[in-house]
């Protein structure tokens, strides 16, 4: 059968890049290596919980033209990231705030905590950074760095803080006021009936293959153009040189309680626990089940063979993607989109706005 279009991937990006084909009366064919759809929005039914198989994933976005566009697939609760950390025998607040701040210094008003802040960065002396750890100094003062910005980015990116750039932090927002909520857009939420519906809605009626790998099907296929959201060095077949990410593993189970932990997410930022979060999945749709599903996640070095999850975004890394998109350039009929097609961070919403740019142009 000839198709107009092998989508590689049954994420987000290529879910909606098939979906708008498939409306232009294009005929897709969708594969994936893992034996579901979703990609790392995968959400699995569990005890009637489900379950954010590879990481929470909270959907958020100031583009109405986006929230509006999901809003097609799913229904969205009206849940708010409000993440809490714990440092030893503490608990603050995330993102930093007035909340954080009381809790810390036992002060009541932006003023004062401002005042701390202000004090301890002009005691720090620090010019211009050279490397994380000053970065985030001078950002926010070092009670803030020490119990809740040192241990947890060393796990997550398993390096000392003064050994990774400085450009890593660009700036730490300082919330003074008592607002908890993660995120500053407009529009917020997960789906009530889990991400894999959503994204099943999108695929309805295209050919979708899994448990299948393009490499092994790719000279088999009859498609006009390709539409690639997998690594973009393997599929050079890293002639130039292997991008570094950084990977995530998961210890994922089930609790003999109604509530484990009384929120969704609690971050771990003591570099002696070795993990760094702990998410309480019913929390995301506010269940009422009589048990929890939690899962630990521990940050690790990636390598071939694990799942690449966060690109390391450095000069030496940036430098490398480019010379592979020289490549991907001279493809033709290859159209290389998402993370890592792209080698770089997205979230939900600008993952979506990338796939609707590319049909805007494609289609």
């Amino acid at each position: 059968m000839k198709y107009d279009y092998l989508v590689v991937g049954a994420g987000l990006f290529g879910a909606v890049f098939a979906h708008e084909a498939s409306e232009k009366g294009k005929k897709c064919l969708v594969i994936d290596k893992r034996e579901h759809i979703a990609g790392n929005i995968y959400t699995e039914r569990i005890d009637d919980i489900d379950v954010h198989k590879y990481g929470a994933h909270i959907f958020h976005t100031s583009d109405k033209k986006i929230w509006d566009y999901v809003n097609r697939f799913a229904e969205f609760n009206n849940y708010i990231n409000s993440p809490v950390a714990i440092y030893n025998d503490e608990l603050y607040n995330l993102p930093f705030n007035m909340n954080t701040f009381s809790k810390m210094w036992g002060i009541k008003t932006p003023a004062e905590a401002k005042a701390i802040i202000e004090k301890q960065i002009a005691e720090l002396d620090i010019d211009e950074p050279a490397n994380l750890e000053e970065q985030a100094l001078k950002l926010a003062g070092r009670d803030v760095y020490e119990k809740l910005v040192k241990g947890y980015t060393q796990k997550q990116w398993g390096r000392e803080c003064k050994d990774l750039p400085a450009f890593i932090i660009k700036r730490l927002p300082l919330r003074f006021t008592y607002d908890n909520n993660y995120f500053n857009d407009r529009f917020q939420g997960i789906p009530i009936e889990g991400y894999t519906k959503m994204v099943e809605k999108m695929l309805d009626g295209i050919e979708v293959r899994l448990s299948t790998d393009y490499f092994d099907i790719k000279d088999e296929i009859d498609a006009e153009k390709t539409v690639y959201t997998g690594m973009i060095d393997r599929f050079f077949d890293y002639k130039l040189g292997v991008l570094e990410y950084r990977s995530v593993r998961f210890e994922t189970e089930k609790v003999d309680t109604d509530n484990y932990q009384g929120n969704a997410v609690v971050n771990y930022t003591s570099a002696d626990v070795p993990y760094t979060r702990i998410i309480e999945h019913k929390h995301f749709n506010f269940g009422k089940q009589p048990v929890s599903i939690i899962s630990r996640e521990y940050s690790s070095e990636w390598k071939k063979g694990d799942e690449p999850y966060y690109p390391v975004n450095n000069e030496k890394n940036d430098n490398l993607y480019h010379e592979y998109e020289k490549l991907a350039a001279a493809e033709k009929n290859v159209l290389f989109g998402g993370r890592l097609g792209q080698y770089k961070y997205y979230d939900m919403d600008k993952v979506i706005a990338a796939a609707l740019d590319m049909c805007s142009e494609e289609l």
